[in-house]
């Protein structure tokens, strides 16, 4: 079925199930891996409908996943509100979530950082739940020991990714640097992440939730974990350049005043318990982004029957699921973050932070023991 096809046929069910005529959706561009997107009229809505699920869940279980995913960040006024869960069907086998549709424009940044920093700070500073009220969403005994083997099982789609030599040295370079920094004993502070916090999930609004600022759009993986991969995640160079439309190549200053916003509107508490882990955790987060861009590069060859027939869940990057024109972006996205020049440059920020203290430093250097 091609793009075309497939969106006119979520249509035709969202229709049904909204009791609303086909004439009044209008689809968005395909610009997620993950999701369709199709505006309801002129209600204020939107339907987001999902094409696969990034956690490797079954429809109803990934669907419930993304609702309590709004559902909790919603107190921090940085995300859209939650109207409705459409259960999966034959026509949606994946169901659909309903919420609000943002009037916004994507980051522009160095300038939208401070905003972006405010957003994620409003999020990670929601009160913890109690340990019995964090479920559905991923609340692991040790969440960077937990995302290391996230890294880990990615990883396992090196040899078969075909990546220049040094690449492969160099990104098994970095799986043992996470190894020895998950030895620590010491352990960031656990808050409510996004996990998906690259600045093309953002919109900047005059109104709406926040009555004006950055609205964090893509809440499908938040979990309780540490602040600092999101932050990494909010300004690595995999991420700031992966969307079109909020393309930039951030210097060292830059993430370090990004940092400073963040740290000096969360809870005094949080700031200093989380500012060692600044450089680590980048470290990590950027090695998640790479060994799953070595994931893509393989899964997305297979059509997505074979992905599927792989599976015993509803997680599936190929490339049939999305139109050719974002496929092309995202193989060039790759390409460029496997390649080895790009690999050594990213590494810098970290590598040149520890040995000296010149600008890079500036990044927060390592001092959690």
């Amino acid at each position: 079925m091609s793009g075309q096809d497939r969106i006119a046929a979520v249509c035709v069910a969202l229709a049904a199930r909204l009791g609303v005529p086909v004439a009044d959706l209008h689809p968005l561009p395909d610009t997620g891996l993950a999701h369709d997107h199709v505006r309801i009229g002129d209600t204020g809505t939107l339907a987001r409908v999902p094409k696969q699920s990034q956690l490797g869940l079954a429809a109803a279980e990934n669907l419930d996943y993304q609702a309590a995913c709004f559902a909790r960040a919603s107190a921090s006024g940085h995300v859209p509100h939650l109207h409705e869960k459409l259960s999966p069907d034959d026509g949606l086998p994946m169901g659909a979530l309903i919420v609000d549709l943002i009037d916004g424009k994507p980051l522009a940044l160095p300038g939208d950082l401070a905003a972006m920093a405010e957003c994620l700070a409003a999020i990670h500073a929601l009160p913890l739940p109690e340990s019995n009220q964090r479920a559905p969403l991923k609340d692991p005994v040790d969440p960077m020991a937990d995302t290391f083997m996230e890294i880990m099982t990615q990883a396992a789609y090196i040899a078969a990714a075909d990546l220049h030599p040094d690449a492969e040295s160099q990104i098994r370079e970095e799986l043992q640097a996470a190894g020895a920094t998950l030895a620590r004993k010491a352990r960031p502070p656990r808050t409510l992440i996004a996990f998906d916090a690259h600045p093309g999930n953002y919109l900047m609004t005059s109104d709406g939730p926040a009555e004006g600022g950055a609205i964090l759009v893509d809440l499908e993986k938040a979990r309780y974990g540490a602040a600092a991969f999101d932050l990494a995640h909010a300004t690595l160079y995999t991420s700031t350049t992966w969307d079109v439309d909020s393309h930039a190549v951030l210097d060292r200053a830059q993430v370090a005043d990004f940092h400073q916003v963040w740290l000096d509107t969360v809870p005094g508490d949080l700031a200093a318990a989380t500012e060692p882990w600044l450089l680590p955790l980048r470290r990590m987060m950027w090695l998640w982004s790479v060994t799953w861009c070595a994931k893509w590069q393989v899964e997305s060859r297979q059509s997505a029957e074979t992905v599927a027939a792989g599976n015993t869940s509803t997680e599936n990057w190929s490339a049939e699921l999305s139109e050719d024109a974002l496929v092309a972006h995202v193989a060039g996205r790759v390409d460029d973050y496997l390649d080895p020049e790009t690999i050594t440059r990213v590494r810098a920020d970290w590598h040149d932070a520890t040995q000296s203290p010149g600008p890079a430093a500036s990044i927060q250097s390592a001092r959690a023991g």
